[in-house]
């Protein structure tokens, strides 16, 4: 009698069922029995011709090496993977359907097959579908192979037989596993086909991009392990309905993380914006009421971005809502504002919005957005060319922000002339045509304000 391929095992126990319960006859507890491909009890485990054993060695003299990497001819993908694929490294992106996953990995599969062979594995579209949207995008495809399927052991076969260097799997939810019963897409299915492909891309030193859904959330769909076990994560952000796109890495073992790239969606794909920082400040000639630039610093670039706040009348129940930003943490800085600068706000509908779409997540906003507050309150602009950027604690205090000399040649560099910054990040030096204010507390900053 054949072995069974698959059983159930209990994510809380750990105990083991031939056929899936809805309740773990172990431990009683409910809908934990996931299904699992079952141990060969005869003949080699399918993990071990892919693992490669290493004797026990010191640390210190191990032979430590930088990997090589192959650049994309995408700048802004380069920028966000550490400088370029790494051979056996295996990327996962994930991003809301129709962001640009697809036309922006067949750009990248295009580039490299003029230096590498490359091979593309679609298991939501037809090859005709992808010759389509190649065509629309004005790609040549003439050294790219193509693979339209989602069983995972004819993929694993043709790899072994294409025997690619790069190779883009589109999508990992979409596939399957002979060695389990269940659906493409399940836990079991995705858990089991990443596995595969990742030991088979570092067995081969093929380099890997896995993409993945994503939930409604926002999240990656499938088990957490699917991050862990992958090289590089990348996320898709950015408005369906905005021609920009921003790539963030948030783990990568080959480089910096929190590193984006900035892209703009074209009829002939997507294009990097080598000046992101054109997108998200402001189109008004004339400085408005409640508007202030923040120079904030994403991965090893500084990035200007215009904050805006609408301060207006709110009644008994006033309103705090921030698009961008963290909600609470607004809430804790009027409370700043007020205890220590002695600007009230209690009565007050307090709005405060990153122009563009892009989401700041550092503390350096903090005076930017409270003096972008201040302003719209007294209904008078900030003055023209004005940037900021430091964090206020509770106590009143501005404390400094990373790296704040580079935010400052940044500014000076476009045209800002007037910045008011923690008294850690003044410059040593004068920065040509950028007259700087040092503040060590919040009203300090407020009374420079008052008399600009």
């Amino acid at each position: 009698m054949a072995a069974p391929k698959s059983h159930y095992v209990c994510s809380e126990c750990g105990a083991t069922s031939a056929k899936w319960l809805g309740r773990c006859p172990s431990c009683s507890a409910w809908n934990t029995l996931v299904e699992t491909a079952a141990e060969s009890t005869g003949g080699k485990n399918r993990y071990q011709a892919l693992a490669r054993s290493q004797p026990v060695a010191t640390l210190s003299e191990i032979e430590a090496r930088d990997f090589d990497r192959t650049p994309t001819s995408l700048e802004e993908l380069d920028r966000v993977l550490g400088g370029g694929i790494v051979t056996g490294g295996v990327v996962l992106i994930g991003g809301d359907p129709g962001i640009g996953k697809s036309t922006l990995l067949l750009q990248a599969v295009e580039a490299l097959s003029k230096q590498m062979k490359v091979l593309y594995v679609t298991g939501e579209e037809s090859g005709a579908q992808v010759a389509m949207r190649a065509r629309r995008l004005g790609l040549d495809g003439s050294q790219v192979r193509v693979l339209a399927e989602i069983g995972l052991e004819k993929i694993l076969a043709t790899l072994e037989a294409e025997r690619p260097d790069f190779c883009v799997i589109d999508s990992i939810q979409t596939l399957y596993s002979e060695q389990l019963s269940s659906a493409p897409g399940s836990v079991a299915q995705v858990r089991e086909c990443a596995a595969q492909l990742t030991r088979t891309a570092k067995a081969t030193g093929c380099a890997m991009v896995l993409v993945g859904h994503v939930t409604k959330e926002g999240a990656l769909a499938g088990p957490r392990v699917l991050e862990h076990i992958v090289d590089t994560v990348l996320y898709f952000e950015g408005d369906t309905h905005s021609s920009y796109r921003l790539v963030r890495a948030i783990k990568n073992r080959f480089g910096a993380v929190n590193e984006i790239g900035v892209f703009a969606m074209t009829e002939k794909g997507l294009k990097g914006v080598t000046n992101p920082s054109a997108i998200f400040l402001s189109t008004h000639g004339d400085p408005v009421p409640g508007s202030c630039v923040l120079v904030t610093l994403e991965g090893t670039r500084p990035m200007l971005v215009e904050l805006q706040a609408l301060v207006d009348g709110g009644g008994p129940n006033p309103r705090r809502l921030s698009v961008g930003l963290e909600r609470d943490r607004l809430a804790m800085l009027l409370a700043v504002l007020h205890r220590h600068a002695g600007v009230a706000t209690m009565d007050q509908d307090v709005f405060v919005n990153a122009v563009g779409g892009v989401r700041i997540s550092e503390p350096a906003a903090d005076l930017a957005v409270l003096l972008a507050i201040q302003s719209s309150l007294r209904g008078k602009p900030l003055p023209k060319g004005f940037i900021a950027f430091g964090e206020v604690g509770l106590a009143g205090e501005v404390r400094p922000a990373p790296r704040g000399q580079e935010r400052l040649k940044e500014a000076a560099k476009l045209g800002f002339s007037i910045a008011v910054v923690p008294q850690a990040n003044a410059p040593k030096k004068p920065i040509d045509g950028l007259t700087v204010h040092a503040v060590a507390r919040i009203e300090d900053a407020i009374e420079i304000l008052r008399g600009m």
